[in-house]
């Protein structure tokens, strides 16, 4: 069921290891970066609540009703892959990447749903920690691929394309591409979906009645906004300060990381390079972390509960951010026993904490969330709470762009830190909300 949300997650990872670098190879300085990644969520603003609002209302015996935009964000996505490397100007790159969130928010919004359609309310954890897993195993992958061909001798760390971008960049694209379509078929042509009820179906068909398919979007999306569960609102500051902070981190690491170790932030310099593949193998280490210790954490929030969980695993990561400065990639924790030998360096320390973050917040908060809105209206709630996520993601980026990057010296180490409190500030907000009493069925 989630196996084809490997490949949406793959496609992202893709993005938040390498669009930073993309953007500075193609001429793109510093200051530039954050308006540059709004794509992501201004697509996400405007794409998942209206796609969860039509697959709600959505019905085909053959086709089911999440299942075409699976399939339909997953091929769009995979062609916006394949042309990214070839981009020539900033301007095409930014073009493509609007193109390739929304393609990838169209596959998502409805995979959230999708847990909530076909699990009973206590498999939820099981469900969502799930999806954690393969966010994981996805971003993983797609975090690792250009250092792999490097590092296999595949290709070479110098081996660029006429417009500077790395040639392991072109392929670990070329690769997502596949992995976006193909997990996405095995989830279409393996899974099957709940018809609705004979009064499910009659609602649908009464709504078709009212108007044109706009009309019914937007109103449907009204109403959701105006019926809001109390405990939706509660997780608003839990899902902005951790999603500004992940901002931050996906936009900064690079050259935080260039500047700390190599005390450059030089993107013609072979340093910038080796932060580069850095940024992608410590991602790739986060998201390790995140998938190993997703199905552990069924059992802690069983005992903990999803609010004392998510606070603990969102001070963890904080904490991590908080140190990175101070670590080095000389000093060796130790070598793992693959080939002949992989050396793991101090400044991983930061991304193993991040890892238990990111498997909480793909999991805790939509559990929070999906024991406390009505079943008939699971995708237009889960497409407004992905609002909860954008809005702090373009808020971060007109922050950055036009006074927080001033005020934090112009330093992306200071972008980092800004992170580490942040996640920490949205911990302490989950200990508010309020969830309903549990029910046994």
């Amino acid at each position: 069921m989630n196996f084809g949300f490997f490949g949406v997650q793959f496609s992202f990872g893709l993005q938040q290891s390498n669009m930073s670098a993309i953007y500075k190879y193609l001429g793109a300085n510093e200051a530039e970066l954050p308006m540059l990644w709004l794509a992501g969520p201004v697509t996400g603003l405007l794409v998942q609540p209206i796609i969860g609002a039509i697959s709600d209302g959505t019905w085909s015996p053959k086709f089911g009703r999440r299942k075409p935009f699976f399939l339909i964000g997953a091929i769009v996505a995979s062609l916006a892959l394949i042309a990214m490397p070839y981009s020539s100007s900033i301007w095409m790159a930014a073009s493509l990447l609007w193109i390739l969130d929304a393609a990838n928010n169209i596959a998502l919004e409805p995979y959230r749903a999708f847990i909530s359609d076909k699990l009973p309310e206590k498999q939820y954890s099981l469900g969502f920690l799930m999806q954690s897993f393969f966010t994981g195993l996805g971003t993983t992958l797609a975090n690792f691929t250009p250092a792999i061909l490097v590092s296999l001798g595949i290709l070479a760390l110098s081996d660029k394309m006429d417009n500077g971008i790395p040639v392991s960049t072109y392929w670990a694209f070329g690769i997502g591409a596949i992995a976006s379509t193909a997990t996405i078929l095995v989830t279409v042509l393996t899974t099957s979906e709940y018809p609705p009820t004979p009064e499910e179906l009659a609602k649908i068909e009464a709504e078709k009645a009212k108007g044109s398919l706009v009309k019914r979007t937007w109103d449907e999306i009204v109403v959701a906004f105006k019926e809001m569960p109390t405990t939706m609102k509660q997780l608003i500051p839990v899902m902005f300060f951790p999603w500004y902070a992940m901002f931050c981190y996906w936009q900064y690491l690079t050259s935080a990381l260039s500047l700390s170790l190599y005390n450059t932030t030089d993107p013609a310099s072979s340093f910038f390079n080796q932060a580069q593949l850095l940024t992608g193998n410590l991602n790739g280490t986060y998201n390790i972390i995140c998938f190993s210790v997703a199905f552990a954490l069924i059992p802690i929030a069983r005992r903990l509960g999803a609010k004392r969980l998510h606070f603990v695993s969102l001070a963890i990561g904080g904490i991590g951010l908080l140190c990175m400065p101070l670590l080095n990639d000389t000093t060796i924790l130790f070598t793992l026993p693959l080939g002949d030998g992989i050396e793991v360096a101090q400044i991983y320390l930061f991304s193993f904490g991040l890892g238990i973050t990111w498997a909480s917040m793909m999991a805790m908060p939509y559990e929070m969330l999906a024991s406390s809105i009505p079943s008939n209206k699971t995708g237009v709630y889960m497409g407004i709470f992905n609002m909860f996520i954008v809005i702090p993601m373009i808020i971060q980026i007109f922050s950055m762009q036009y006074f927080v990057y001033d005020l934090l010296g112009n330093n992306p180490i200071n972008v980092i830190r800004l992170a580490g409190v942040f996640l920490i500030i949205g911990g302490i907000f989950s200990l508010f909300v309020k969830q309903k009493a549990e029910t046994t069925d």
